[in-house]
Order: structure tokens, then sequence, then C-alpha cells
């Protein structure tokens, strides 16, 4: 592969000089927009905040908003290919590194994103001879060479090898790497700038994409009573606890997770939790029992609303991704990401293609989390729709839970067959070993939060033991 990018290619400094003026302004042209929607991110030597979150945030939080450019030096590529020639990734770990890469291009790329690709090759004989250049100045300023280039530059061949396998492995029709001849420093400011200008112009020149097929084909049952019951139709809402029961078991469960929050703060150990559920179905009330048992210092609540101009500039996931928390913390999520599979799902946010991908988007944001060590609890608060109607009449004649109460509430009510199937199905493709659903029967309100502290204290105590 590198071959191709080891012919000498040279361009003189006269025509650098007729070039470049009108390559400028062609870019400035088709950019629209001048240095400032231009962002440069450079990827090396991990922050200490860095490392205590999964590897991609400190790339998903650098994402350009849509309509500007992000430059990154360095990228996701970097640490793969470094720890893979320094014998610190096996060649099984390396592939699996390459096949999220891939999986994380493939998602932006659907979302909208243009992603440019380029390798600056040198040949092991022009390296070596910059890094001897460089010796010969000790003494005098220089810009040419980084000292990691030398120490890398002892195994050249190992990091030749494996980027020839990372760029192959990577190189797909939505995200093609481009190999450039960098001997010539002319000639791969030129080769830059020209792969810049004609990848923007197709892109906005081209026509709307075709749109994104499902990633399967759903099998269309036939409308039978059996293939009408959903996963949420398994859920027991008759159960009940008494108020002493619950009462003396909530405060044992509360003082149990308060001692775990303390330990997992020792130990830097990260926890995220997702409430989702129905209207009026009592995430608020389970969320302030667990946050009864912790020190205000160790936790986060986030109340997930609509997107802000700035989050619908980016990739859904990209203000989940900024939000995780640092080692140590707790960051409990009152609605969350699944929001793309249920409310834009069914108010027609999204297109069928786009959430019907974001399952596959979801799964791999949520195994990188617990790849990290992160504890990652999904907890569904289900109701009857006679105990939601009932709810919704008591906050009506309620004064001070009139506010809870609002003419959206009621519309998504008139839904509920349609977010019903939305929960099922979303249950059933992002239910996994690492992170499954907890069903919480909600229609009585003590039980459901006596089920949410306990589940929280039980997690615990497994990633602790």
């Amino acid at each position: 592969m590198f071959e191709a990018a080891e012919l000498g290619r040279k361009v003189s400094k006269a025509e650098f000089q007729r070039l470049e003026p009108e390559l400028r302004t062609k870019l400035l042209e088709t950019q629209r927009v001048d240095t400032r929607g231009i962002t440069t991110s450079a990827f090396w030597d991990e922050t200490d905040e860095e490392r205590e979150r999964p590897t991609a945030w400190r790339f998903w939080r650098c994402m350009p908003e849509r309509g500007k450019i992000g430059i990154f030096f360095g990228s996701w590529y970097s640490e793969p290919i470094v720890e893979r020639a320094f014998g610190e990734l096996s060649k099984g770990e390396f592939e699996l590194h390459l096949d999220r890469i891939a999986s994380l291009e493939r998602m932006l790329s659907a979302d909208g994103a243009l992603i440019l690709k380029l390798w600056f090759h040198l040949s092991k004989k022009e390296q070596s001879k910059r890094i001897d250049d460089d010796r010969k100045k000790e003494g005098r300023n220089t810009l040419d060479v980084s000292p990691f280039t030398k120490k890398f530059a002892k195994r050249f061949d190992q990091f030749a090898a494996i980027s020839e396998r990372a760029i192959r492995r990577t190189d797909t029709g939505s995200c093609a790497w481009r190999v450039i001849e960098s001997t010539n420093r002319r000639y791969r400011d030129l080769a830059t700038g020209f792969i810049l200008l004609d990848a923007l112009r197709r892109r906005l020149d081209s026509v709307a994409a075709t749109p994104e097929p499902p990633d399967s084909q759903e099998i269309q049952i036939p409308d039978l009573e059996a293939a009408r019951v959903t996963i949420l139709d398994r859920v027991d809402l008759t159960e009940r606890i008494e108020p002493e029961a619950y009462s003396r078991e909530l405060k044992s469960l509360q003082a149990r997770l308060n001692k775990l929050s303390w330990k997992a703060w020792e130990r830097k150990h990260t926890c995220v939790a997702v409430f989702e559920g129905w209207d009026a179905a009592g995430k608020g009330g389970a969320i302030r029992r667990v946050t009864r048992a912790l020190d205000a210092r160790l936790f986060r609540v986030v109340q997930v609303a609509a997107p802000t101009d700035e989050e619908r500039a980016h990739h859904y996931l990209w203000r989940f991704w900024r939000g995780l928390p640092r080692a140590g913390h707790i960051t409990l999520y009152d609605r969350s990401w699944y929001g793309r599979v249920m409310v834009e799902r069914v108010e027609g946010f999204a297109r069928e293609e786009e959430w019907r991908r974001s399952y596959r988007e979801i799964n791999s944001f949520e195994e990188q989390l617990c790849e990290h060590g992160i504890t990652l609890l999904k907890f569904w608060m289900h109701i009857s729709p006679e105990e939601q109607l009932r709810r919704f009449q008591e906050r009506e004649q309620t004064p001070h839970k009139a506010h809870k109460i609002t003419d959206e509430d009621w519309r998504n009510r008139e839904k509920w067959d349609e977010y019903q199937a939305a929960v099922n199905e979303m249950v059933a493709k992002t239910s996994t070993s690492e992170a499954p659903w907890t069903l919480v029967a909600g229609d009585d309100k003590r039980l459901a939060r006596v089920q949410v502290v306990r589940t929280f204290v039980e997690a615990f105590e497994k990633a602790l033991d």
C-alpha cells in the first residue's frame, strides 16, 4: 500500500506559488466560513480526566457542529496503532478496536458527517534523513521533528505493517482513506487542499442521499392475539408492599447504599443509571429515594429535555458522551438517549432508518461504558393505563402537583399502544448481558422505590466484590 506514496512526487516553488492562491480562494468559497468555523484538536497524551472515562469520550467532546469543520491531529486510530506496535495490544484486541472505529465512522457518516481520513506518509529513508538533520541542528531552534518521532522510528517496520492493516480494515466507501506522499512539503500541502476541495464540492453538489435501509427486514407477523403480547404485559402490577415493611426495608437499603457509594468513590468505580417510563410512573420519586442515600458530592441528576440548538447540531449521542461522570461518581438520567427510539420514533422526529440504526449505536455506546468498568443500570418504570389516568386526575386536582401535568402528557397518553410497541422493541433489542433492563412494577409506588434502591445496592455489591 505505502509503495504508492514513495514515488518521489514534487511540486516546484514556482508551481506552488501559482496554484496555492487559487486553491485557497476556492476552499474559502466552498467552505463558506472563515477560521472561526474550524476547530483543531490534537490527541496524544491522555489527561487524568480522559483516563477516567471510556476512550471515545475525548473524541466525542471535540466533535464539530453541523456546518463546521473539525481537524483532528491524531485520532481514534493513534492509540491502538501505537499500543499494537509496542506489543501492548494483542491481535484480537487490535481488531476489536478497528471494528469499533469502523462502527463509529459509519454512525457519524449516516448522521450526515463528511469524514476525510488523510494518512501523511514518509518512507523509512526519508524519516531517517529528517531525524539526522534534526540531530545536526541540536542547540538551535527546530520545528521539524518531535521527540516521539525518534522513539517510534526505531519500530518503523512494525508501525508500517500495523498502520497498513488499520487502513485496509477501515477503508470504506463512505469513509475512505487517502494516503498522501509527504516527502515534498509543497506537494503534500497542495494534494491535501485539492482532496479537501473535491470532497466538499462533491458533498455540496450531491443530491440528497438515499436513506439507509433498516438494519434488518422485520418479519410481519399476522394479527394474532399472541402476537400482540409484549414484554411489558409480563410485568406483575398487582404486587403490593405494606407501609411499615416499606419504611423498614427502604431505610435499610439506603444505609447500605450510602456505605457502598463511598466505597465506590474510594475505588474510583463509576455508575450511570437511566430512568425511563410512562408519564407519572414515578421516575422522580424513585430517583429521590436513591439520592437521599448519597452524599451530594458524589452524584448528579440530569433531566433530559428536548435538545438545544447546540445539541441538535451534533449526533444525538454527543450530549450523553460529554456528560459522562468522572471515576467514582454517579450520574442519574431522568430520561436518556432512549428518547431516540421512543419519543422521536413515535412523534416522527426521526426517520425510520434513523431510529432503526440507533439500536446498534446505543448498544455500542453502552458496551464501551461497561468495558471501561462503569456500572450501567437501566430502569423502565411501568404502570397500567388505569393507574396513569388516576394519577393524571389527582395531579389536576392537587394544587402543588398541578404543574406536573401538561397537555403533552394527555397527548402522549392517546398514543399508548404506539409507545408500548416502541418500548417492547427497545427492551428486546437493547437489554444485553452487560446492560440489562430492570422492569419496575410501578402501580404501587412504594414497591417500585424499594425495587430501584435494591437494584442499586445489588449492582454495587456485585461490582465491588
